[in-house]
């Protein structure tokens, strides 16, 4: 079986987020503990499983998503590479629609190789700031919403793009928190260098201490913006050492997100 490392919402190897991207041979998943086990072994943020599923169905692919300690509910960056192996194998061609545990998942190829997925929107609640979150962070907040069950995420803002690349949070206290982990964000210092916010994603809960570059992230991140904002339409930054691009359109409860990506390793699985 071939296994790829797709470095997704780059156009550059060696940046963005990278993914293990597995096609099944079969029309069923293995069981789960095998599933775990090579995304273990892949130890990425996650590594993404896709069979194929019967023509005239809701959906083309099945799909799920490991990271090495748990199976998530909802992946941007991994759907994202998912589409990018389809559409470059000759796989699938055209819009790809993906089962999954988040509903049916749609990922759109455009000309110049980007892919747009559409996810759900994520519903955000403002909540009261946890006692010694802000210490744990290492930052205060501004603002703090839950992002509903998708994700499980805590949104919070903080003072401005400085901060959030200063962050040098308490991993192990964040983890007390929320279900999967913490999204930090602030508005970006200067727009002309081509996007509108900043943001860091922590995920100490689910084995990753800071995510590279956070689809799912970006379905909250795109109505909190876009509300402050006053455009449906952004660019997001998300600014990890590998960083990447992810652009936002909110449509109401769905969001769009589009961004590049890049196949930089390819294998067989021997066992």
């Amino acid at each position: 079986m071939r296994i790829r490392i797709v470095d997704a919402f780059t156009d550059r190897p060696f940046t963005g987020n990278p993914a293990g991207v597995l096609l099944l041979d079969h029309d069923t998943f293995p069981e789960d503990s095998r599933l775990q086990s090579v995304a273990l072994e892949v130890n990425h943020a996650e590594t993404a499983f896709a069979h194929r599923l019967p023509e005239g169905g809701d959906a083309d692919w099945a799909l799920r998503w490991f990271t090495p300690v748990a199976e998530v509910a909802m992946c941007g960056h991994a759907t994202l590479a998912t589409a990018h192996v389809l559409r470059t194998t000759g796989a699938h061609t055209g819009p790809v629609r993906f089962a999954t545990l988040s509903g049916v998942l749609v990922a759109t190829p455009h000309e110049d190789g980007s892919l747009t997925l559409d996810f759900p929107t994520a519903p955000l609640t403002p909540v009261e700031v946890p006692d010694g979150v802000a210490e744990a962070l290492g930052a205060e907040p501004l603002t703090t919403f839950d992002t509903g069950p998708n994700t499980g995420d805590l949104l919070i803002e903080v003072a401005d793009e400085k901060t959030v690349r200063g962050l040098t949070p308490d991993h192990s206290a964040l983890a007390r928190y929320s279900e999967r982990g913490i999204i930090a964000t602030a508005r970006a210092e200067d727009p002309s260098q081509g996007y509108d916010f900043v943001s860091r994603c922590f995920f100490p809960n689910i084995g990753i201490d800071e995510d590279p570059v956070t689809g799912s992230a970006h379905t909250a991140l795109a109505p909190y913006w876009s509300e402050r904002l006053g455009r449906p339409g952004l660019t997001g930054l998300q600014a990890s050492p590998r960083s990447g691009l992810v652009r936002t359109e909110l449509r109401g409860d769905r969001t769009l997100l589009t961004g590049h990506a890049v196949t930089v390793i390819e294998g067989e699985l021997l066992t």
